[in-house]
């Protein structure tokens, strides 16, 4: 997995919290997170949830994510001293302890395009669990086409930078049927000066019978699907897959 510019590339990754406000998947979490004394967050990116539950008296919280300029945002957060911030692969990160609650927020678990990556990203869930902890991931239901809405036309907007100023955003996508990965653009134009910045990423949209038998596999039991943040129980049209779970046996 080759990393991704939007997230990797400090001018692009500086975007992320202008177009991403706290939202409802991150109350959830807060929620969830009441009376645990751990949490760790898997794929933190700018790691604000992470510094809003590290805010809890006597909680340890540790976040973890591939790119780097996104934990430089975590590390200058207000708050981000009190989280331990860890730069490293989801499929592969080990942190030799184990948390009362793992989160994995923003459709991140679709950064894993195979099976294999998938299962692997599951079992490191499983390896910092505690017996009694749980875990939560969401991503989206291909059944709801999502990707149809990321062209030109319909993603278009006008954002306003700290930095930058004035800017025009908006994405491209193909989706290929065969592997179910959707490759999209982001483009953002500062009006300032012209200049445009631009990333292309790879997300897979695995449905829900695939993520159930990789669960299992990775010795993980679901307790209830959510069909998106709110709490609502999954159906088949549901926006997301949430599985909100414990280990095996």
């Amino acid at each position: 997995m080759t990393q991704d510019r939007l997230y990797g590339d400090p001018d692009l990754a500086s975007f992320y919290d202008v177009e991403n406000v706290w939202s409802s998947d991150q109350d959830y979490c807060r929620a969830l997170a009441a009376g645990r004394a751990s949490v760790l967050d898997l794929g933190c990116g700018t790691g604000w949830l992470a510094a809003e539950l590290a805010g809890e008296p006597g909680r340890t919280v540790f976040g973890v994510d591939p790119a780097g300029a996104m934990l430089d945002i975590a590390c200058a957060r207000p708050g981000g001293g009190r989280v331990t911030w860890v730069q490293g692969d989801g499929r592969s990160v080990r942190l030799g302890r184990r948390f009362d609650l793992i989160v994995l927020t923003g459709h991140a678990f679709q950064v894993f395009l195979t099976a294999e990556d998938q299962l692997a990203a599951l079992r490191t869930i499983a390896a910092h669990l505690e017996p009694d902890g749980r875990f939560i991931f969401d991503s989206r239901n291909p059944a709801r086409e999502e990707w149809r809405e990321w062209t030109p036309a319909e993603s278009m907007r006008r954002i306003e930078h700290p930095r930058f100023g004035a800017t025009e955003a908006w994405n491209d996508v193909e989706h290929d049927p065969a592997t179910g990965i959707a490759t999209y653009g982001t483009f953002y134009r500062i009006l300032a000066d012209g200049r445009v910045l631009s990333s292309r990423s790879r997300i897979a949209f695995p449905p829900r019978a695939q993520l159930e038998q990789l669960i299992a596999e990775a010795g993980l039991v679901v307790e209830i699907w959510l069909g998106d943040w709110t709490g609502a129980p999954w159906t088949p049209e549901s926006r997301d897959h949430i599985p909100l779970g414990r280990l095996g046996g």
